[in-house]
């Protein structure tokens, strides 16, 4: 089986893996909001190059109320232009990366910049959404819980109650794929900000249940790839956007 995270619009490189043939599974994050490298993305087709360089400075420099403050005024008056401009872009994103599975025997779950109901619309056929439930791949059991933790208010991040109940039902498994890290400061702290973005009950989880295996992604840059926690190796597959490479298992 091969494993990416953190597509975020990927689409030729996905492809690429998927040609591959299955099975292929997809850790989140298939949008491509802000490439904090280059700027580009869906804010910048919709809204502008220059304001996201504006916004990505002001947020760089730690001035996150300035930056709200930006957006907010980049807004005011057309609150549902806007709206309706990055419904229909962010649905186009998803006809475009989902199409790039197409003939794949993919199990695709969510991150936290994913719309759950667009994803799941937009697969193709082969792929499955898998998010709470357990899979048997290639004869391991496989465990999926999808979205991120709770930060800014995008549209798939899960409590820490939402995340451990999906645990919860998974049961013991082989393999647990999550989107979010677990909360090790090595594997879920980004270099580039410094943000901490852990879960607390995908450790606990992992402390309790022990899993041989564990795949994660939404931390670009982290300190720290890969982590023994009691007897389960827990690994960062992403950043899938820059790299272009899938992880294979098996």
């Amino acid at each position: 089986m091969w494993l990416v995270s953190d597509v975020h619009g990927a689409v030729r490189a996905l492809r690429r893996v998927a040609d591959r043939g299955g099975p292929l599974l997809v850790l989140g994050d298939l949008i491509n909001f802000i490439d904090y490298r280059t700027n580009e993305g869906i804010v910048a087709d919709v809204s502008g190059k220059q304001l996201v360089d504006r916004f990505v400075r002001l947020r760089s420099e730690g001035r996150h109320d300035e930056a709200r403050e930006l957006w907010q005024h980049h807004t005011l008056g057309r609150e549902e232009e806007m709206r309706r401009a990055y419904e229909i872009a962010i649905e186009q994103a998803y006809v475009e990366i989902c199409a790039a599975l197409e003939g794949c025997a993919a199990y695709v779950t969510f991150g936290n910049v994913d719309r759950p109901d667009l994803l799941r619309a937009h697969l193709p056929s082969t792929a499955r959404f898998v998010d709470a439930e357990v899979v048997e791949i290639d004869g391991h059991t496989v465990g999926f819980a999808g979205g991120g933790v709770t930060s800014i208010g995008t549209p798939g991040e899960v409590s820490d109650d939402e995340m451990a109940a999906k645990l919860d039902a998974l049961g013991d498994v082989e393999i647990l794929c999550t989107h979010v890290a677990p909360a090790v400061d090595a594997l879920s702290t980004d270099v580039i900000g410094g943000r901490q973005k852990g879960s607390e009950p995908v450790l606990a989880y992992l402390i309790d249940r022990r899993p041989k295996l564990h795949f994660f992604g939404d931390i670009h840059q982290p300190r720290a790839t890969t982590w023994r926690i009691g007897p389960t190796t827990s690994h960062n597959v992403g950043y899938f956007r820059a790299t272009g490479r899938a992880v294979r298992y098996g």
